[in-house]
């Protein structure tokens, strides 16, 4: 097939096989510059299924530069999300009414709630009701109460405030995903990949890949998940100067994908198609 006329990377992203998806990663701003956040939204916010604003730059950076951060990410209908640290220092310290207040004020799209640093249970229906009376949504983060392995009993009962959750009104659920080594992520479990993998897929087994999103700042993980779930998995807290190879991978945009049987992109249907015309 020869194309004639102006050609565009979408045309011949097309013709090779390409899939067409829906922006599915949540990249992290970890306090860039308000300059180069929006060039990153310039040539990156069709990938963008939302810009998460780190918690602690949030909190000291000049307001001014994290509102024209915002006002940027709702130029290009990108929806933007605060994380879950800022909310439970809220809660912990009594202040939840005024930070929503602030979040609203700010002009964000989505908060995220968890048990962070508050060590007391959340009404999620009172949570997610105040959220909503000032125009936010919310998704909850499952998260382990204490390090070490998780149990099949503790399993069960984090789904089960899951579900909580999202009968409330939480629209998702995160789960954190990155192999830091720190004992306290849900499927970070020192490298066992085989139980990891087993709670992963119990987490979508309940809730489906339309509802999960894995936060994950590393690539290993990053690519794991995609080569676990397939590129419709859904992934947050990537960083920005990474999402460009993250959606490479997520649409079998590298070498390997010529050979891989998993790769999103049916090169070898691509290729005899397009020799035969």
């Amino acid at each position: 097939m020869r194309l004639t006329g102006n050609v565009h990377t979408t045309d011949y992203l097309r013709l090779i096989g390409v899939r067409e998806m829906p922006p599915l990663t949540s990249p992290l701003d970890s306090g860039y510059d308000a300059t180069t956040l929006e060039s990153h939204l310039d040539q990156s916010s069709h990938l963008m299924a939302a810009l998460k604003i780190s918690t602690a730059c949030l909190m000291l950076a000049s307001e001014t530069a994290t509102r024209r951060k915002i006002a940027a990410a709702k130029s290009y209908n990108v929806p933007t999300i605060v994380g879950s640290e800022p909310f439970g220092i809220a809660l912990a310290q009594n202040r939840l009414p005024v930070y929503l207040d602030l979040c609203a004020d700010m002009r964000f799209t989505r908060i995220e709630c968890a048990r962070v640093l508050s060590g007391r249970p959340l009404n999620a229906s009172e949570v997610v009701k105040m959220a909503e009376a000032r125009g936010l949504e919310v998704e909850f983060e499952v998260e382990k109460k204490d390090p070490g392995i998780l149990t099949s009993d503790a399993l069960e009962q984090l789904i089960a405030e899951g579900k909580q959750w999202l009968d409330a009104g939480a629209l998702e659920l995160v789960v954190e995903a990155s192999d830091r080594g720190k004992g306290c992520d849900l499927l970070d479990l020192g490298g066992e990949r085989n139980f990891r993998d087993a709670i992963a897929d119990r987490l979508v087994k309940e809730f489906g890949l339309t509802v999960m999103i894995f936060k994950t700042a590393t690539n290993v993980s990053q690519y794991g998940l995609l080569d676990h779930f397939g590129p419709q998995v859904r992934l947050s807290d990537v960083r920005l100067e990474d999402l460009l190879s993250v959606e490479i991978y997520r649409r079998g945009l590298r070498c390997e994908g010529l050979a891989s049987e998993k790769s999103p992109t049916n090169w070898h249907a691509a290729a005899t198609e397009s020799m035969s015309r």
